[in-house]
């Protein structure tokens, strides 16, 4: 069992943490035409339309209420009437997502008051969904924003008596799964002649495609009549620690029976995620997801030669810190630093001795401290990289030094397959390779090689031949 301890210095060197507001922004745009609104100074909303635009290289709706000093102290919510009007006749959309920061946390707006004072003075706004999620920058981390907007999700928009619709099936991500996560968990649910229905879905929007047509909103995503038909299906299937309370929500609101896995990463956990599919459908295992568990189990032996015994400093939002510190563990590894952003339970399970949850600064020197081999953190963990001289494995949330982010999955047997398979090649680069120096020459090769050449080197063109002797009984005759 590892300890979790906390930083206590009294300031974040080069944070490891993301805000919530930012997590629940992130949820917002996995639903189809929705536009996410930041309730707070326009400084907090610019900081991470920068960093998701910088990660996915894609364009980023995002709107604030742009809060200022005077509306600060008066109460801001002449501001989120105006936002909610403005939008609904600029965008359209069809659901618009709002996320508390600290400023109007710390302040005490009453969002949820002013959501219904303004739908009864303003009845335009009828036909658009309004979800709002607590998110004070101060309290907990990215995950923590993105489960708080999911819960409310499922909180507000299911209808209650949804008639039960077989095959069909709810996937609840969290956050640290990619886009193409997603499309292999859809692909995996579907070879069993399952339905789908992912909330929210990143796949759809920010998967990296060029739309036909612009549009202000998010493209692509989980549509609204989808969540709102979430009481009819037959299962939630949750993944990351994250989901739980969102999975219970649904539960409690609509009555659905729900699955949690903690990870989805590794052979063990995959295996579990395709048992409970074969249970719901009744049906066997599909060939075509045999072969991809045979070709993952080759894999983990190709790459144990390499990741066992090897030193890993890892530093991640803690449920993207167990899925990938689980598996390297079962591969071998040993985990010498660990570093995260807030408390889950899933942090003193993990096979470590101890769980910091602090900065890049701790794991930095954690990470020399312990002789880490590999580096296994987000962009901002280059700086240590360098200083340390340990190569970097980026992970999570941002990546903004690498293109294809939305492409790179770490989910089921494929998943685990290429991400044992980058582990693996990312320790075999750490290995010393011999050059000339290795084997030094002895005294006398050296002095031989340290003599000095001829100034001028010349050939004849001309090659001397032997002339042949008056005797030769070969060449020469007697005269009669």
């Amino acid at each position: 069992m590892a300890l979790v301890t906390e930083s206590k210095k009294s300031c974040s060197v080069n944070p490891l943490k993301m805000s919530a507001p930012l997590g629940a922004s992130f949820a917002f745009m996995g639903l189809e035409s929705c536009m996410p609104l930041m309730h707070g100074s326009q400084g907090c909303t610019s900081f991470g339309l920068v960093l998701l635009v910088r990660h996915f290289k894609e364009a980023i709706p995002l709107q604030t209420t742009a809060m200022n000093e005077a509306t600060t102290i008066m109460g801001g919510d002449d501001n989120l009437v105006k936002a909610l009007l403005n939008i609904r006749q600029r965008a359209q959309p069809k659901i618009i997502g709002i996320c508390s920061t600290g400023l109007t946390e710390t302040k005490g707006d009453d969002v949820d008051g002013t959501i219904r004072l303004a739908r009864q003075q303003h009845p335009e706004l009828a036909d658009t969904a309004v979800v709002y999620a607590s998110t004070p920058d101060y309290v907990g981390a990215f995950q923590d924003g993105w489960a708080a907007a999911v819960t409310a999700l499922v909180s507000t928009l299911p209808r209650v008596g949804e008639p039960r619709r077989d095959g069909v099936v709810a996937l609840l991500p969290g956050f640290h799964l990619t886009p193409a996560d997603l499309e292999e968990l859809r692909e995996t649910i579907e070879a069993f002649g399952l339905q789908a229905v992912v909330v929210p879905d990143i796949s759809g929007s920010l998967d990296g495609h060029i739309p036909d047509t612009w549009q202000g909103t998010t493209i692509g995503g989980t549509p609204r009549a989808d969540i709102e038909a979430l009481g009819g299906v037959i299962e939630v299937l949750a993944v990351g620690e994250q989901m739980r309370p969102a999975a219970e929500a649904l539960q409690s609101r609509c009555g659905v029976p729900y699955t949690l896995f903690d990870r989805l990463t590794g052979l063990a956990a995959s295996d579990a995620f395709v048992r409970r599919l074969a249970e719901l459908s009744g049906r066997e295992v599909p060939a075509k997801l045999r072969r991809q568990r045979s070709q993952l189990v080759d894999a983990m032996l190709d790459a144990h030669f390499h990741t066992g015994n090897a030193k890993i400093a890892l530093a991640a939002e803690p449920d993207l810190l167990w899925a990938a510190g689980s598996f390297l563990a079962e591969m071998g590894a040993e985990l010498a630093t660990c570093v995260t952003t807030t408390r889950s339970p899933l942090l003193e399970r993990l096979p470590t001795s101890e769980v910091l949850i602090g900065d890049l600064e701790d794991f930095e020197r954690s990470a020399e401290a312990t002789g880490a081999e590999l580096l296994m953190t987000h962009s901002h963990g280059r700086q240590a990289a360098e200083r340390l001289g340990r190569p970097l494995f980026r992970l999570g949330i941002p990546m903004f030094d690498r293109i294809g982010n939305a492409h790179v999955r770490m989910v089921g047997y494929r998943g685990t397959r290429d991400f044992v398979n980058a582990v693996g090649n990312a320790l075999i680069e750490c290995i010393a390779h011999h050059g000339p120096d290795d084997w030094p020459l002895p005294a006398a090769s050296l002095a031989a090689v340290e003599a000095v050449p001829p100034a001028v080197a010349h050939v004849s063109a001309v090659i001397p031949r032997r002339r042949p002797a008056a005797t030769d009984p070969v060449t020469s005759r007697s005269e009669p």
